[in-house]
């Protein structure tokens, strides 16, 4: 039995056929028109499907149920691509079972994503903001898998960890043990994982517990993993695998189960295609990936955070005043939710009273200068910080190229021919989507 059981669940039912509708009630799925879920049921062949699909996309997520075989080709990926969040194949009374045990998943991840808990701690609404915590909270209570984070600095990738682990599911759950990969001394680095005996080496006047054992029963983050020398990924691939290990200086074996989270702003793929990050470490990692999005692709969530930042310095935070939040959203945020906070508590602070955050509350610096609109702020910052990083003009256009092509995309809601008359190129190069990055 799954973890879900055999409960009744209720999603939105676009279904005409009645066979079809009573064999989802046997299964115990339960119309309601108000239900946060939706099962359509389309011929996949028919050329009006996609849309359809986009008609019904909301907030929820949507199961279709394709009434013939799906052609080859790629009218499944459209109709995923479209808003559709599975896509079956009807095949009676087992597919319908099928479709119980989904919508009751689903289900579950919701209630657990409208925890207060939850809410506060990884704030945002936002689509994509909620689709990666749809994924996190499904890893964290239904699976056992390792989980690579992925994402720009600041985004949130150690609170998205700490989420993981709270809602992990094993009994007698213990701690979780965070260690950051980009500060670990390359001579020391045994012993930070492995522990070590007394008189191990020089200067060990008395035994460490490592990582790996301090994690038993509970879960391992290994932040910035990426910093990692090739070397010393081949030492962890066996504990990794394997679940044993020694201390240095001992010929104990030692056994430590635990949960594996590792994160990282690098591009891992094109470090192991310089052999700087082991492909079969890689595959170790990444059970279930996770890409934190940046807070430019989120702007919907910078208002919500700043109040969420300003209610946890003040009891009674007050409220933006209209120029103030403009501001806020036309800024560019390099460092992103980190940068946010940061600029919400300088706000806060200067903040001398009264209801509302007015514009002489924020700094100085942070006010758009003569003859520069506050909406030209964020394409500047993000110029600057990529020009520190020692992006390159090229690197500069297809970073522009890749952003309206993203935009021109959600615009279009995933049309690829509405997207590439907006922009003015060919259909195949819309259609191609936006390369990860």
């Amino acid at each position: 039995m799954s973890p879900e059981g055999t409960a009744l669940v209720e999603a939105r039912l676009e279904v005409a056929a009645p066979p079809v509708r009573a064999a989802l009630r046997d299964a115990g799925v339960r119309a309601s028109p108000t239900a946060r879920n939706t099962v359509l049921a389309v011929d996949a062949s028919d050329p009006g499907a996609a849309d359809r699909v986009r008609g019904l996309a909301g907030p929820g997520r949507l199961l279709v149920l394709s009434t013939v075989p799906i052609p080859a080709g790629d009218t499944g990926w459209a109709l995923l691509r479209a808003g559709a969040s599975d896509v079956v194949v009807w095949a009676g009374a087992a597919t319908a079972e099928l479709v119980a045990r989904r919508l009751r998943r689903w289900h579950s991840v919701d209630v657990l994503l409208d925890r207060p808990y939850v809410r506060e701690f990884l704030v945002g609404d936002s689509p994509v903001w909620r689709a990666v915590l749809r994924e996190a909270v499904e890893a964290a209570r239904f699976t056992a898998a390792a989980v690579l984070i992925t994402g720009e600095s600041g985004t949130g990738k150690e609170r998205l960890a700490q989420l993981i682990h709270d809602l992990d599911a094993r009994p007698a759950k213990k701690k979780l043990v965070i260690l950051d990969c980009s500060t670990i001394v390359p001579s020391l680095s045994g012993s930070e994982f492995f522990g070590h005996e007394k008189g191990a080496f020089t200067g060990a006047s008395a035994p460490r517990t490592g990582a790996f054992e301090l994690a038993d029963g509970g879960t391992l983050f290994l932040d910035e993993v990426g910093e990692l020398p090739v070397t010393l990924q081949a030492e962890l691939l066996r504990v990794i695998q394997e679940g044993t290990f020694k201390r240095v200086g001992s010929n104990l074996w030692r056994k430590s189960s635990f949960r594996l989270i590792c994160a990282t702003n690098r591009d891992l793929a094109a470090g192991q295609a310089v052999g700087t990050f082991r492909p079969d470490f890689f595959h170790r990692i990444s059970g279930c990936t996770l890409r934190l999005p940046s807070l430019r692709e989120r702007l919907d969530d910078v208002i919500p955070l700043v109040e969420h930042f300003f209610k946890e310095a003040e009891k009674v935070p007050p409220r933006l005043s209209p120029a103030v939040r403009e501001l806020l959203l036309q800024r560019a945020y390099p460092g992103n939710v980190r940068d946010l906070r940061a600029l919400a508590l300088r706000i806060i602070h200067r903040h001398l009273g009264g209801d509302e955050i007015s514009l002489g509350d924020v700094p100085e610096a942070e006010r758009p200068g003569p003859g520069v609109p506050a909406a030209d702020t964020r394409l500047q910052g993000w110029v600057r910080d990529r020009l520190r990083r020692g992006a390159t003009l090229a690197d500069l256009t297809v970073g522009v190229e890749e952003e309206a092509l993203r935009s021109a995309l959600i615009s279009a809601d995933g049309d690829a021919g509405r997207a590439a008359r907006t922009l003015g190129i060919p259909v195949p190069r819309a259609a191609g989507g936006v390369p990860a990055r």
